[in-house]
C-alpha cells in the first residue's frame, strides 16, 4: 500500500515559518502523484536592518531547524526538501556538504538543498559567469558568493535587495525583481540565478529567460527540479522556464 495522493513520491519540506512563497510555488510545480508536506521552522519576524540582524535570523533558523525535521518526518516521507536557501550556502561548499550530511543523518532520508540544486542546474547549462539576485544583507551575499566561487563559478554582478524582515522578502514585487534581473544581466553573464526561497520569482524567471535568451533560474525551481529528478521523476512541467520543461 502507498499513500493515496503521494503514490509516486511523498516529499517532506522544511521552510521558515515566515516564508509564504516556497509552499505555493512547490505545490504549483508538483506532478500528479507527488505531494509536499510542510514543516515550519518557527522563527520570529524580526526586523533586519544590518548584518548583525541577519546573523540573528540565521541563528533563529538553526535553533529550530532540527526539531522541525523531527516533526515533519513523522509523516514518513520518502525524501526531504529544504525549502530555505541561506543556511545551505553558509561556509561555502564544505559547509553545505556538512549540513547535508547532518540533515540526512537526522532524518534518515536523502535531502535536497538549494545550494546543491543551484550548482547542478548551472552546470547543466554550462554556465560559468553569473548574475546573482538575493534578498539578503551583505553578510549573506558574501556566503552566496563564497559558495559559488568554491564550485568554480564567477560572480560578475550581485544584487542584494536587503529586505527588512523575513516576511517582507515575499513582498518584493515582480517589477522590482525584473529591475534586478536587468541590473545583473549583461553580455558577460552566462546565466542569472536568484536565491532566497521567499522571493516569488519562479514564473518571472521563465518569462525573463524567453526575452533574454539565456538561463534565468529561480532557486525554488532549481530545488524542486532537482528533488524530482533525484527521485526518478522526469515529468516536464510548463510555466517555470526551461529547467523544468526541457530537463
Amino acid at each position: 500500500m502507498t499513500d493515496s495522493l503521494g503514490f509516486r513520491k511523498k516529499f517532506a519540506v522544511i521552510a521558515p515559518s515566515t516564508n509564504t512563497s516556497v509552499q505555493p510555488e512547490f505545490d504549483a510545480m508538483a506532478p500528479r502523484g507527488v505531494t509536499n508536506h510542510f514543516g515550519r521552522i518557527s522563527i520570529p519576524n524580526d526586523p533586519i536592518h544590518n548584518d548583525d540582524d541577519f546573523n540573528q535570523l540565521m541563528e533563529n533558523i538553526r535553533n529550530s531547524m532540527m526539531e522541525t525535521v523531527d516533526r515533519v518526518m513523522t509523516c514518513e516521507p520518502d525524501y526531504l526538501v529544504m525549502g530555505m536557501s541561506s543556511e545551505t550556502f553558509w561556509d561555502g561548499l564544505e559547509g553545505s556538504q556538512k549540513l547535508q550530511q547532518r540533515v540526512e543523518q537526522r532524518s534518515g532520508v536523502k535531502v535536497c538543498m538549494g545550494s546543491d540544486a543551484s550548482q547542478q542546474a548551472l552546470k547543466l547549462y554550462g554556465a560559468r559567469r553569473l548574475g546573482v539576485i538575493t534578498p539578503y544583507m551583505p553578510v549573506g551575499d558574501n556566503q552566496v558568493r563564497r559558495f559559488f566561487e568554491d564550485c568554480g563559478f564567477e560572480i560578475v554582478r550581485l544584487k542584494g535587495l536587503k529586505c527588512q524582515s523575513p516576511v517582507l522578502i515575499a513582498h518584493v514585487s515582480e517589477r522590482e525583481l525584473r529591475d534586478a534581473i536587468v541590473e545583473v544581466n549583461g553580455p558577460d553573464v552566462d546565466a542569472i540565478i536568484q536565491v532566497g526561497t521567499n522571493l516569488a520569482m519562479a514564473r518571472l524567471a521563465g518569462l525573463a529567460e524567453f526575452w533574454l535568451d539565456k538561463p534565468v533560474l529561480a532557486i525554488n525551481t532549481c530545488i524542486y527540479w532537482w528533488a524530482l529528478r533525484q527521485n526518478g521523476i522526469n515529468d516536464k512541467v510548463d510555466g517555470f522556464g526551461s529547467l523544468l520543461l526541457k530537463h
